[in-house]
């Protein structure tokens, strides 16, 4: 494999409004814009090599927005899943939905489970949704299991390490990102993907999301590639 690639990329992709309001469009617009471009980013992250690709698209803050917003943002994922169910299939890639689902709307749900159970075995590419989702969140509610396996007896008192700490956080399978992205020019990371971001590389961009294209893309793989992961060691000199 090419080291050069980061296995796991993650992306905030930050700008759809911003990208709407200098165009003098409605916000909606530039979430249509942004999604749009996510599918191009989907599939050229797929052909690069890059094996799981989580993108940030809906947070637990962002309950607090318009109504009419939030109703967008679902109303387009389920026809997302719809529409890219058979591609999804066919290219042995598989979706997963990382974030809680007990306050999503049950048609949504309900196509987030058909889509995530189809391509469950699926191998070649993860497509990581990060949605309904906070670091933090996450974090709570893998010590809430914890607690109520101790008080189940499911858990054995014999102590709790990083590595078997990540069973319980949401989709256990997904390993820790290699390499963050944020577009828009915000130098912060948003609660996102705390404990898997731990020891990743970050890229920031002014672009904004809907404008990030492939050539953005390469841009951040060859910073990842000139970075130097030493993950809290020495280097060592020949």
């Amino acid at each position: 494999m090419d080291k050069s690639i980061p296995r796991h990329i993650a992306i905030i992709m930050d700008g759809n409004g911003r990208w709407a309001r200098k165009r003098g469009l409605p916000r909606n617009i530039g979430h249509k814009k942004g999604m749009e471009n996510a599918e191009k980013i989907l599939d050229y992250a797929h052909n690069r090599g890059v094996k799981i690709l989580s993108l940030f698209t809906f947070s637990t803050e962002n309950w607090t927005r318009p109504r009419e917003e939030i109703g967008f943002l679902f109303s387009s994922l389920k026809e997302y899943l719809k529409k890219k169910k058979k591609k999804l299939m066919d290219e042995n890639i598989r979706l997963n939905l990382m974030g809680r689902k007990d306050n999503l709307p049950q048609d949504l749900l309900a196509q987030i489970d058909d889509v995530e159970a189809a391509t469950r075995n699926n191998k070649d590419f993860v497509i990581n949704l990060v949605f309904n989702y906070g670091g933090r969140a996450e974090i709570v509610d893998a010590a809430n299991k914890i607690l109520l396996g101790f008080k189940q007896g499911k858990i054995k008192d014999s102590g709790i390490t990083e590595e078997n700490f990540q069973n319980y956080l949401y989709s256990p399978f997904v390993p820790d990102v290699d390499l963050l992205i944020r577009t828009s020019g915000e130098q912060r990371i948003s609660n996102f993907l705390l404990w898997r971001a731990a020891y990743c590389e970050i890229y920031f961009t002014k672009t904004l999301w809907p404008d990030f294209g492939p050539k953005d893309f390469d841009k951040a793989l060859e910073e990842f590639a000139k970075r130097d992961r030493r993950f809290g060691g020495i280097k060592t000199h020949v």
